[in-house]
């Protein structure tokens, strides 16, 4: 499913227009990024979990050569999906 389709399916759900529809995807998304970029994390019950996970900088390996790469330290944002979620995705 696109951005576009969510939108079409909130909008036909609770019967408001697209435009409408879109700004409130559009405003919940970046609230979720903005929580999560300043280290909160965003959780809805039984749906899941977003937070930032902080990786250690690390000597890798190029696959092709063999060389040693150093691997920058970095943050990753993680989605954990909740009991609910994997109970309806494992039926």
């Amino acid at each position: 499913m696109t951005k576009t389709e969510l939108i079409d399916k909130i909008a036909d759900k609770v019967n408001v227009t697209k435009a409408d529809a879109k700004k409130v995807v559009d405003a919940a998304i970046e609230e979720i990024m903005d929580a999560v970029i300043n280290g909160d994390k965003v959780g809805f019950a039984g749906f899941g979990t977003f937070y930032i996970s902080e990786r250690a900088a690390r000597v890798g390996r190029n696959p092709r050569t063999g060389e040693k790469l150093n691997i920058s330290a970095f943050k990753l944002p993680v989605f954990k999906c909740g009991r609910v979620f994997k109970d309806k995705a494992n039926k």
